[in-house]
């Protein structure tokens, strides 16, 4: 055997390499999108969770907050607010939401206001449907700590 690389073998080991990897790339891709379902929670997407998803993107939530890690770093990460807030308890959370969005703005020193967006109940609900739909979210526990 030679000790060069000739043209043919090098056009052999770009192809074989490129189809080994596309190859590989394709059964990683197939296998997550056969999980996906289960890791979504998708099952339990209700017609209030849609909802509450419609308000997060009118209300470019996501251009202070992070949810599993998506978004602005100015305010806390909202995909774990329901175990952190909640305590893993719906209607707890549910009343935690209702009086902290009717409470914005809040007057506190160094810190930049959140908007007033004058939802109401229902809305606030719905987003609150959302943020608990969203924590169950299998996110390879994300964030990393409690506070988000």
């Amino acid at each position: 055997m030679t000790e060069r690389i000739t043209k043919n073998m090098a056009r052999n080991i770009y192809f074989g390499g490129s189809i080994f990897v596309i190859l590989v790339f394709t059964a990683l891709t197939c296998d997550t999108v056969k999980k996906f379902p289960e890791l979504t929670n998708e099952q339990n997407i209700t017609k209030s969770v849609s909802n509450g998803k419609h308000l997060w993107e009118v209300n470019n939530c996501v251009g202070c907050h992070t949810i599993m890690g998506e978004g602005a770093y100015y305010a806390p990460e909202l995909a774990n607010a329901f175990d952190r807030l909640g305590g893993g308890d719906d209607e707890a959370f549910k009343s935690y939401m209702q009086g902290w969005m009717a409470a914005q703005p809040l007057d506190i020193k160094n810190r930049r206001k959140m908007p007033q967006f004058n939802l109401t109940n229902d809305e606030v609900n719905d987003l609150s449907n959302f943020l608990i739909w969203t924590s169950k979210i299998d996110d390879n526990e994300w964030p990393p700590n409690i506070e988000g």
